[in-house]
């Protein structure tokens, strides 16, 4: 049974969208939070009979131990700092999601994960900081990375420049701070197109097929991912957990990315659902739920994520703030 609003009736108005959008990443980073990372889906069903319900607390020994419901997982850090950047900024600015970043990672009082992106990122700030002390550091050399990291935040970017010419250009260069990899690049360009295309009201369908239209036009890695984008459409309906396998269950982008946007296409009309199904097909659940979060958010609307779930996180406060600022900045076109 569904446990959304019917939004059936009518079709969710711009500031829907981006409020679903915004709000469904960071859910979905979050819902994932205690079953992150566990590859072994006999030890998950161990550990969650029935599948993972969404927000369970970490347990000792996990990746994000120490961390609680309601928390973001490290994807979910990154998200925050580039919503708190955009925000304080009123436009996207490398240098100072860069320097936050750099603040957050290196800070001994950060709990959170340090994936590849962020450590080797924080490696190549500090190498040129050695080499050109009196030079100032451009936050384009982050690490060769083609993990979800940059993907997992990118929700507020996109609302920040949907009607931007530059849209894609400020993705690449919001990419290129912890992402260095031309891999990551266009995969994002290709969520960002997505999300460009359901916040101006396409459907979740045409949204998808424009963007791997785009994605074939970006070279090699964008033929690719065409390919994988026409193979999660042509098997949106066999099961979740069957597909994620043959994607892979990893975090690299080649395997993730599709293994998201079928479970987002299999669940078109039910957020609770695709959140509850990627989390049970294991490994990088948090990674696809965050991507898929932001999918259906942003084409079904805020009233498609189930009652309660927002609140549960622990920084609604700040989320809710940033939601209101990004819906006001797309209302005065700026």
């Amino acid at each position: 049974m569904s446990d959304r609003t019917d939004t059936a009736t009518q079709q969710p108005s711009v500031a829907d969208r981006i409020s679903g959008a915004v709000w469904g990443q960071f859910v979905g980073d979050a819902f994932c939070l205690g079953s992150h990372w566990i590859y072994d889906l006999g030890e998950l069903e161990q550990r969650f009979p029935g599948g993972p319900r969404g927000f369970e607390e970490p347990a000792a020994g996990h990746y994000h131990a120490g961390k609680r419901p309601g928390d973001q997982t490290h994807y979910g850090d990154g998200a925050l700092l580039l919503l708190r950047s955009l925000q304080e900024r009123t436009r996207f600015d490398s240098s100072d999601f860069g320097s936050r970043f750099v603040s957050l990672i290196e800070s001994p009082g950060y709990t959170g994960y340090r994936d590849h992106a962020a450590k080797d990122t924080l490696a190549n700030y500090h190498a040129f900081r050695a080499a050109h002390p009196d030079q100032a550091y451009g936050f384009q050399d982050g690490a060769d990375d083609d993990q979800p990291a940059g993907i997992t935040r990118l929700a507020p970017l996109a609302v920040r420049y949907f009607r931007d010419t530059d849209l894609l250009d400020i993705v690449e260069r919001a990419t290129r701070v912890c992402q260095n990899n031309e891999r990551a690049v266009v995969y994002n360009l290709a969520h960002a197109m997505i999300l460009r295309g359901l916040f101006s009201g396409s459907t979740l369908d045409n949204a998808v097929r424009s963007a791997a239209e785009h994605a074939s036009q970006l070279g090699p890695e964008g033929v690719v991912l065409a390919g994988k984008i026409t193979d999660a459409m042509a098997g949106r309906t066999l099961p979740v957990r069957e597909v994620t396998l043959k994607f892979g269950q990893s975090c690299p982008l080649a395997g993730s990315f599709p293994a998201a946007l079928q479970c987002a296409l299999h669940y078109a009309d039910e957020f609770g659902d695709a959140l509850r199904a990627t989390a049970a097909a294991s490994g990088d659940n948090a990674a696809r739920a965050a991507m898929i979060g932001a999918w259906l958010g942003a084409s079904l609307g805020i009233q498609a994520l189930p009652a309660g779930w927002c609140e549960s996180l622990t920084a609604r406060e700040e989320i809710a703030s940033g939601v209101e600022w990004l819906v006001r900045m797309a209302g005065s076109g700026a």
